[in-house]
């Protein structure tokens, strides 16, 4: 079983050009950003199995997702399922 997490916005998406470079570190597109917070989400994610990845949407925006295995009673192969959404409360 995975879990999937996507986390969307309405701001004007990602730029074709900075999307290679999205997840490298110390790259940044703001003038005060240090370029370590999605590099070091994808080191996490991906040391736990998972994969982390960012998409531009047909509306303005972006949508980051992350998917992570889910581990029962300490096993270490997930099963493959079909992801359900759930609404987060506001």
């Amino acid at each position: 079983m995975v879990i999937l997490v996507s986390v969307r916005d309405s701001g004007v998406g990602i730029d074709p050009e900075a999307a290679s470079r999205l997840f490298d570190a110390l790259y940044t597109t703001k003038p005060n950003g240090m370029g370590l917070g999605l590099s070091i989400c994808q080191t996490i994610i991906t040391a736990h199995g998972g994969r982390i990845w960012a998409t531009n949407d047909s509306r303005p925006g972006a949508t980051l997702s992350f998917s992570l295995p889910l581990m029962r009673g300490g096993a270490s192969s997930p099963s493959d399922s079909e992801p359900r959404e759930v609404p987060l409360a506001h």
